[in-house]
């Protein structure tokens, strides 16, 4: 494939420069589409969704039938590392993910690592199938949570928290900490390895609960994992570009940046272009900003920051994106909108 074969996302996660920039966006195979709630209506509960790979590819196709985006985003879980791992997932309705929680020195080998990345295989089944329905000018993202936001959940067993258990456990047992990070990074590297095999053609790293911590321990449970589980995937053959998301790195984010081996960075809404420009490389792809809440009100205020956006990122590799993920409340005419400013240059 030459470069002008390249999908256009694929070409900005390599260093070049698109105009109009590629788009799309986090979450965009979701709740916000009412052919999304009709197929997940179809499922016996959210796992059966995730395992099921017909469903999932469905799902995962959905938005970039109806907007175009330049890329898919496989439709998955982050927790379902830790289901394949041995750890009892659940996902109740109006209460969210509930996992089984490791002991201080239990760690989560509980399963071979072939092990769990086997049962993983229907989710490569449907990066298989994703892959032989996409144009080849499209990018087919898959992914993972990144080391310390999954053991967040493999710690605490729920969601909607304020993460405040996470952290204690973490001060209070830094040898099972390291035990359980260095668990994940494993499975979650063949994981990635696997998903790249079956035809995802970007890989992205979560790590949605980055925000918040101290200077001091940022490196220790974001950073150094991040850059270890990169590296676990390189040694395993893979070359396909790889976007991490340190949501709310903040002030660490030139140290991220700096120590962790990736294509392309992901930024959430509270961080500055200003800042960005400064701490991040210029040959380094950049995605990312626009509140997900802004994306609901709409109207001017939104535009303008539309337009913000791409102008403050003009001069280097840029994908459109969302700080964090479409909320399902979002109008479809907005996205629309968004879409429609982008690729008519900021008009």
């Amino acid at each position: 494939m030459t470069i002008t074969d390249t999908p256009k996302l694929l070409r900005v996660l390599c260093g070049e420069i698109e105009t109009p920039v590629p788009v799309w966006m986090m979450r965009q195979a979701g709740r916000h589409l009412p052919e999304y709630l009709e197929l997940r209506a179809r499922a016996k509960n959210f796992l059966d969704f995730c395992y099921s790979p017909a469903m999932a590819a469905e799902a995962t196709l959905q938005p970039v039938d109806r907007y175009d985006m330049d890329g898919a985003i496989l439709f998955a879980d982050i927790l379902l590392v830790l289901d394949a791992m041995g750890l009892g997932v659940t996902f109740e309705k109006g209460v969210g993910p509930i996992v089984e929680t490791v002991t201080a020195g239990g760690g989560l080998r509980r399963v071979p690592v072939e092990t769990a990345a086997q049962r993983l295989s229907p989710v490569y089944e449907t990066v298989g199938r994703v892959r032989s329905k996409l144009s080849s000018s499209k990018t087919l993202i898959g992914f993972c949570g990144a080391p310390w936001t999954v053991a967040l959940y493999a710690i605490e067993g729920r969601g909607g928290t304020d993460k405040s258990t996470a952290r204690i456990w973490a001060y209070q047992h830094a040898e099972a900490l390291d035990q359980l990070l260095d668990d994940l990074i494993e499975v979650s590297a063949h994981y990635l390895a696997s998903q790249a095999q079956a035809g995802a053609d970007a890989l992205m790293l979560f790590d949605s609960w980055a925000e918040g911590l101290p200077d001091t321990v940022f490196d220790r449970l974001i950073t150094r994992p991040n850059a270890k589980l990169i590296a676990r995937v390189r040694e395993l053959g893979v070359t396909a570009p790889i976007i991490a998301f340190p949501r709310g790195a903040g002030t660490s984010l030139p140290a991220f940046v700096q120590s962790v081996p990736a294509n392309g960075i992901g930024l959430d809404t509270a961080i500055s272009p200003d800042f960005v420009q400064r701490a991040v490389p210029r040959t380094m792809a950049v995605q990312g900003h626009l509140d997900p809440l802004l994306l609901i009100a709409g109207g001017q205020e939104m535009e303008d920051r539309v337009r913000s956006i791409l102008s403050a990122y003009a001069d280097r590799p840029h994908i459109f994106n969302l700080g964090h993920g479409i909320r399902p409340e979002t109008p479809i005419a907005h996205v629309e909108r968004v879409l429609e400013i982008i690729r008519g240059g900021g008009k």
